[in-house]
This record gives C-alpha cells, sequence and structure tokens, in this order.
C-alpha cells in the first residue's frame, strides 16, 4: 500500500516536532512542542472505511516432538479500514492505551533503578481526548481496547473512562481489558467489572512473598494473590497472569508456576526477558521459550500444545487434567510480528506501531491543534504504514535506544 498522497507533505507542515527521517523511515526522534494547541473537537465527520486484503496465513512452525501449528485466517465482521492496515496486510485492531506513567511498584525489567521523570501532567492525554481517540480507533476497526500504564489503577477516573470505553460497544468495540500489578486490583475489580472491564491480566514473577519484594523494590505479594482469586471469583476467564522470567531471579520457579495452574482456572504467560530502556537487559539472563518448554517436559512429559488464535502472541499449553493452562510470549527467540494486529498510545499521546521500534508520532498535539478527523486519520494511517516487516534481533535491540517499558505501557 502506497502511502496516502499529500501525507507525508501535511505532516512536515503541520508537525515541524517530527523529522524527515521519521516521515521516511519511521524512525526520528520526536521533540516536545513548545505550547499546547486548543482541544481537538472535530470528531463528528463521517471517516472513510474500505476493505483490505484478508490478514495472510502465518508460515507454519514446527515445534519439537509436535505437529506444526497453523494458524487460521481471522475473521472481520466489518469492512476494515485502510488506514489502520499496513503495507504488508497486517490489519491492525488492538489498541493498548497507557493511562499513566506513574507506578506503586519499582519492577526491575520495567523501571530503571534510578527512577523516570515523569512528564508533566499538561502533557497527559485527558479523559476526554482518550475517548474520543479511541471512538475514532474503534471507527475504523479497533475492537479490543487494553488500559496499561504504569499502574492503570492509579488513574483517578480510571472508572470514567471504562465507562465511556464501554458505550463504543455498539460501534464494534468488543472486549475491554487492564494489565495491573494487582496491588489495589481486588478491592476495585467488582466495580471495574461493572463498569465494562471483561479481561484482566495480572502481572507476577514470583510465587515467593521474599523474592517479590527483591523483584518490584516493593511489598504487596499478599494484595496481589488477593487479586487472582478476586477475578477468579468473579468469573473472568482466563484470569491471565504475566511473568516474565530472569535467569538468576525466578527461572527456578517455571514448574511451580504451571503447578499454579492445577487446581487455578488461570492462563500463566511466560516472557521472555525483552530489553528497554535502563532495564540493562543481558542476553545471558534470557531463558528462551525452549528451555522454560523442556523444564516443564521434564516434570510433565504429558504437556500438551493447544490451538492459537490468528493473532495470539502466547503459544499455548496444558497439562492434562489441570483446571488453567500456560503459554510462552517468545518475542527474543519466535517473533511473532507476521501476525501483529497491535498499536499502542502512550500516556503522553505518542502512537508507537511496534513494541519494539522507537519511532513515534503524537496524536496528542495532532488533536490539540485543532485539525479535523480526516487529518488525524492520515497521521495514524502514515505511521501505520511505516511500519516494518518485523523488529529488529536480539543484539540489535538491546543496543538501540527505547523508551523504559514502564513509559511505552505494558
Amino acid at each position: 500500500m502506497a502511502l496516502r498522497l499529500g501525507t507525508a507533505r501535511w505532516l512536515a507542515c503541520r508537525l515541524p516536532y517530527v523529522t524527515a527521517d521519521c516521515i521516511s523511515e519511521g524512525m526520528g526522534v520526536l521533540q516536545q512542542p513548545t505550547s499546547l494547541m486548543p482541544a481537538f473537537a472535530n470528531f463528528s465527520a463521517q471517516s472513510r472505511c474500505m476493505c483490505s486484503t484478508t490478514l495472510p496465513v502465518t508460515e507454519t512452525r514446527t515445534e519439537s516432538s509436535l505437529l506444526p501449528k497453523v494458524k487460521t485466517r481471522p475473521k472481520f465482521d466489518r469492512d476494515f479500514s485502510e488506514f489502520l492496515t499496513d503495507t504488508f496486510g497486517r490489519q491492525h485492531s488492538y489498541l493498548r492505551i497507557s493511562l499513566t506513567e506513574r507506578c506503586n511498584l519499582r519492577c526491575q525489567y520495567c523501571m530503571p533503578e534510578e527512577g523516570i521523570d515523569l512528564s508533566p501532567k499538561e502533557h497527559l492525554l485527558t479523559t476526554p481526548e482518550i475517548l474520543k481517540l479511541s471512538q475514532l480507533f474503534v471507527q475504523q476497526g479497533i475492537n479490543k481496547v487494553r488500559l496499561t500504564g504504569g499502574e492503570p489503577l492509579l488513574r483517578k477516573d480510571l472508572l470514567q473512562i471504562i465507562e465511556g470505553l464501554n458505550t463504543l460497544r455498539p460501534q464494534g468495540l468488543k472486549h475491554i481489558g487492564i494489565t495491573t500489578n494487582g496491588i489495589t486490583l481486588a478491592r476495585k475489580l467488582a466495580d471495574l467489572q461493572a463498569a465494562g472491564m471483561d479481561q484482566v491480566n495480572i502481572s507476577l514473577d514470583t510465587l515467593i512473598p521474599a523474592k517479590f519484594e527483591f523483584v518490584t523494590r516493593r511489598r504487596g505479594y499478599k494484595h496481589v494473590m488477593s487479586a487472582i482469586d478476586k477475578a477468579i471469583e468473579l468469573n473472568f476467564s482466563p484470569v491471565k497472569i504475566n511473568c516474565v522470567v530472569m535467569r538468576g531471579t525466578n527461572e527456578d520457579e517455571v514448574c511451580d508456576f504451571v503447578a499454579f495452574t492445577k487446581d487455578k482456572p488461570v492462563d500463566i504467560r511466560f516472557i521472555e526477558y525483552m530489553p528497554f530502556g535502563g532495564n540493562q537487559w543481558n542476553f545471558k539472563r534470557m531463558v528462551s521459550y525452549q528451555q522454560m518448554l523442556d523444564m516443564i517436559r521434564d516434570k510433565w512429559p504429558e504437556l500438551e500444545r493447544l490451538s492459537d488464535g490468528p493473532n495470539d502472541t502466547s503459544k499455548a499449553y496444558k497439562v492434562p487434567g489441570f483446571a488453567g493452562q500456560v503459554g510462552f510470549i517468545t518475542s527474543m527467540s519466535e517473533h511473532f510480528c507476521g501476525t501483529c494486529n497491535r498499536l499502542r498510545m502512550t500516556a503522553d499521546g505518542n502512537l508507537k506501531v511496534c513494541l519494539h521500534g522507537n519511532s513515534e508520532v503524537s496524536l496528542r498535539d495532532v488533536m490539540r491543534s485543532g485539525v479535523s478527523e480526516e487529518e488525524v486519520l492520515e497521521v495514524i494511517g502514515a505511521a501505520v504504514n511505516r511500519k516494518k516487516k518485523q523488529h529488529a534481533g536480539m543484539s540489535s535491540l538491546s543496543k538501540m535506544k527505547n523508551r523504559p517499558m514502564i513509559l511505552i505501557g505494558g
């Protein structure tokens, strides 16, 4: 798909803080504008929506002692926007929105030990801006929104945001999720569910309280466990638990997490340790998917491979007879870029089309400049069109400048 006519020229005129390299190659560096413009208000015009080609089938991948798994083509119940379809035919139907840069934990893989410089409040997206942008994305084909952070539960207007997103269901939104560290989740979860949230991911990297404090640099293990139990009680299905596996820290607990699924209907997602700004990533600390799989099979040789959805990032497995299941997010050892359907919006309003890319464009400043809905879509479409076929390899990623994970959104 060719870059839409006039987009580069429009970007150059309207957005002087986007570099020429960013327009042509998607690798520019954003500079903060010196002033904030009037709030964007023109969201009434009908956006254009065109059919595009079906997402291609991913290549089969042979795994040890398993038949190849073939992912099916995704099916859409409406025409899909050209603005959210990249040059490789990937249709982006999933938007992750970071609500805050703040967090009440200090996880080693997410936040630099020295902390981060928080953006001024006026640089963050307001609730009306979040909801207006979400509506625009949903009208173009987004059917799932996940709220992240920082820690999204620290945002005081979280319920208002979820209630606003819930009103977009008639326009095509199907799922509203949250990724949280779970510290304050148990007492808020019922209200969040009533507001419209139907999916929950909880981060937990250890089942040992003392180690929890070491990894997160804070206390709170019992609160996270209470949150998991509360989510099960409220019938969230599945309750997903994200576990970043790091050699020398928690790789010895992989089988303990699998055993955790015996009686609890949870989906443990083992995540390969990834490099981000300030987390001092080291290849020697990364435990690969295959290494984790071997550990588990040594104890449960009957481990079964499950079918994956067309855009799933996690390779799913289950021990027969267990209530829950496990999965592996293999960004480092076996990327899944070919079926990526995700876009990310940072708390300060930057659109990232790839988690591991350092190309960003400020939708906040586009909105506040008072332009039309069509012009906002052109900026979004240009960014999606610059999305590369796949992210760089491990060695390159470890040297490439990127935001700390807390400033991207988990």
